[in-house]
C-alpha cells in the first residue's frame, strides 16, 4: 500500500471497523465531514499501515519522537 492510498477493506470484521470509526469524535463532529466512512476508511488503512510497518514508519514520521 502507498501512502495516501486505501486498500480495500471488505473483511465483514474491517467493515465493522469503519462502521465503528464512522462515528465522528468531538472535534470532527465540530468541522464535519462530508463522507465519515471513506474518513474512517482512510484513518484505519494508515493506522494499519503504521502497525504493520512500525519501524519503517517510525522513521518517516514527524510526529515520532526520535
Amino acid at each position: 500500500m502507498t501512502l495516501g492510498t486505501t486498500r480495500s477493506m471488505t473483511d465483514p470484521a474491517d467493515d465493522a471497523r469503519i462502521e465503528h470509526r464512522a462515528h465522528l469524535l468531538p472535534e470532527e463532529e465540530a468541522v464535519g465531514s462530508d463522507d465519515p466512512e471513506a474518513q474512517a476508511e482512510a484513518i484505519l488503512a494508515d493506522s494499519d499501515d503504521r502497525t504493520e510497518r512500525r519501524e519503517e514508519t517510525m522513521r518517516e514520521s514527524h510526529q515520532t519522537p526520535q
